[in-house]
């Protein structure tokens, strides 16, 4: 699939980010809103979009070339942190028992939703934001099953480093962090056989960015720590001003979802490859439940091997 096809599953619309499965039906629709929200997230998030089609195809590595490495000649370049390259526009089709292994998900841009003030009122756009993490936040090693459901392939994850906590920072300096991943995914496809054009996209949850055992500034932590804030007594007798401390007080381990929408666009045939381009929506970090989760639109390349 060339560029400009790639394109077209740019961001997701902000409005179906997170909407029932059955509203993505129909793929052709979903696509389109995708191009529709590419206008949304503005001139500096096309200008990341370049990265497709010029850094990409300068730095392609395939996945043989890279079995061919030694861990030295890996170490500190990056590559480990980089989803293999796929040659060739083939078909595959998978038998019964199939499982698609070594999965890898590569982000290469980030927007977040943002309230922005103009002429005195707010709306809710996507900002083109910078990865502040470093080279760690590229899942990798993803396995799952693959069924056929009336014609069609659902592809669902069972196991691998499927996440990743990645923080990314808004050009006013306001720093995001989430926990990237797409743990218990099920995605459908919209066709019996993987070939350049073949897209599917389905559901995942989010768990918290942060675990029980964390301890915040004061101490306080889900499983552990302090049951309050020790240094401010005085809004714990019960009164008023505990209300004002409850979210902080009373962490939770909250779990989201997001949506993910998958293209293959290079099918490898003789090596069970297949590549293409993502786009994923999801929230972002709750603080362990005192805070409103940003949501975040990520898209990248993604590379699967077909068993």
């Amino acid at each position: 699939m060339k560029f400009a096809a790639a394109c077209t599953i740019a961001f997701a619309a902000s409005a179906n980010a997170f909407a029932p499965s059955s509203t993505f039906g129909n793929r052709a629709t979903q696509l389109n809103a995708m191009k529709d929200d590419m206008a949304r997230v503005g001139a500096a998030a096309l200008a990341g979009v370049a990265i497709f089609g010029a850094t990409l195809p300068a730095q392609a590595i395939t996945k043989s070339e890279l079995n061919q490495l030694s861990y030295l000649q890996v170490k500190g370049t990056g590559l480990a942190n980089r989803c293999s390259e796929v040659i060739g526009e083939d078909t595959i089709v998978p038998k019964a028992g199939a499982r698609l292994t070594e999965m890898c998900i590569e982000p290469k841009a980030w927007a977040v939703e943002e309230e922005i003030g103009k002429a005195g009122k707010t709306e809710k756009k996507f900002v083109n934001s910078k990865v502040m993490t470093r080279q760690t936040y590229t899942l990798e090693g993803i396995e799952g099953s693959i069924k056929l459901d009336g014609g069609n392939i659902v592809f669902t994850e069972e196991e691998g480093i499927d996440y990743a906590p990645t923080t990314v920072q808004l050009p006013g300096g306001e720093r995001v962090p989430f926990l990237f991943t797409v743990k218990e995914l099920v995605a459908k496809g919209n066709g019996g056989a993987f070939k350049p054009g073949f897209q599917m996209g389905g559901d995942f949850s989010v768990p918290s960015y942060r675990t029980g055992l964390f301890l915040d500034p004061k101490g306080r932590g889900g499983t552990t720590g302090y049951d309050m804030a020790v240094a401010l007594p005085g809004l714990q007798s019960g009164e008023e001003g505990d209300a004002e401390l409850f979210k902080e007080n009373n962490k939770t381990f909250d779990v989201g979802q997001g949506r993910i929408e998958m293209e293959v666009n290079k099918v490898n045939a003789e090596e069970s490859e297949i590549g293409g381009v993502f786009v994923a929506s999801q929230p972002g970090d709750t603080d362990m439940g005192s805070k409103v989760p940003k949501k975040i639109l990520t898209k990248g390349i993604f590379y699967a091997k077909v068993q």
